[in-house]
């Protein structure tokens, strides 16, 4: 066991570092930089021209004179040795600041999320299985594709709709005006609460979805296998032979999506958190992308990059520990 946990963890260590190289490396694709950036909202502001010893300057100023290699050893070490993840160039400010500015609330809208589609997923998907073909299999197989098919902000719009039209009030971002910039205390903590379940609802409808199908396909896979037969014919129980063999077998899928929750809810989120006006990482990562403010955006890619291999680490750990059959392999 010790040796399997040993091994996963310097995969993980390695696939951090490869992440982190081909990050830096793809933000910096586009044509340009950030001093090319400014060099053009000169221009657009109304200077006839920018000399080019201005243009060269600016790019000395913020390190993007030096070659790529040099730009990420730098960028990594200081990080490494310093926890210094550079300077955003689009917001003046230290991007560790910003990057623990917004994670609180997205993990906050993650974590909810994950237990809803969990909550509602995993009963789902086994009442589906042991009801197959049945009205209610049905229903929830045709609810699920419409939770696949309809995108998040379309479904964020019609609840943001139905909010309005039944409360008088549109539930935009996670709090109240009044509770906006108060320092944190109970009343501000029940008033997030009452704007989550939108949010959380909108990004959690897709992985829901998917997870049912997930789960009633493995469990009917796990079903028709001869040991349910003989554990039948020993007399055990259906509510116990169910929850004891067959189920234990299919939550592999949903011990093994723990890695990537994370990451797919960050992308799935950016849409909504600009309709909804969320105070979380998918904006402000897309808009540093856009600004080529490239410390930013690489400081966000890699922090987030780095919970979803230890997420992904965590979740090899219990799937080794739910099924033995996976450390020895």
């Amino acid at each position: 066991m010790w040796r399997y946990i040993a091994r996963r963890f310097a995969y993980m260590l390695f696939t951090v570092w490869v992440i982190s190289l081909i990050s830096f490396i793809l933000i910096q694709l586009p044509p340009g930089d950030f001093a090319t950036k400014m060099v053009s909202q000169m221009l657009s502001g109304g200077a006839r021209e920018v000399p080019p010893e201005v243009e060269a300057q600016l790019r000395a100023q913020y390190g993007l004179d030096q070659p790529v290699y040099v730009q990420y050893a730098t960028w990594i070490g200081k990080i490494i040795f310093e926890g210094d993840f550079g300077y955003s160039f689009t917001y003046k400010r230290d991007a560790i600041e910003l990057i623990f500015e917004r994670l609180p609330m997205t993990f906050t809208i993650s974590l909810f999320s994950v237990l809803f589609i969990w909550v509602v997923a995993l009963p789902t998907g086994i009442y589906s299985a042991v009801n197959k073909y049945s009205l209610s299999d049905y229903l929830f197989t045709f609810v699920g594709f419409i939770g696949l098919a309809v995108p998040n902000f379309l479904l964020a719009l019609i609840l943001m709709f139905l909010s309005y039209k039944f409360s008088g009030q549109a539930l935009i971002g996670l709090f109240s005006p009044e509770f906006a910039d108060a320092p944190w205390s109970l009343a501000k903590v029940l008033d997030m609460l009452k704007h989550l379940w939108i949010p959380v609802i909108i990004v959690g409808m897709a992985g829901t979805a998917s997870l049912i199908r997930t789960m009633r396909a493995n469990l009917l896979d796990e079903l028709n296998k001869p040991y349910v037969e003989t554990a039948r014919a020993k007399g055990l129980s259906e509510l116990r032979l169910l929850w004891k063999y067959p189920v234990r077998h299919a939550l592999n899928p949903f011990i093994s999506t723990v890695g990537w929750t994370l990451p797919t809810l960050v992308g799935g989120e950016v849409i909504v958190s600009i309709v909804l006006n969320l105070p979380t990482s998918g904006p402000i990562i897309l808009e540093s992308l856009m600004q080529q403010d490239m410390y930013l955006s690489a400081g966000f890619i890699l922090v987030l990059s780095t919970l979803t291999v230890v997420g992904t680490f965590v979740s090899d750990l219990l799937l080794a520990w739910l099924d033995p059959r996976i450390r020895l392999q």
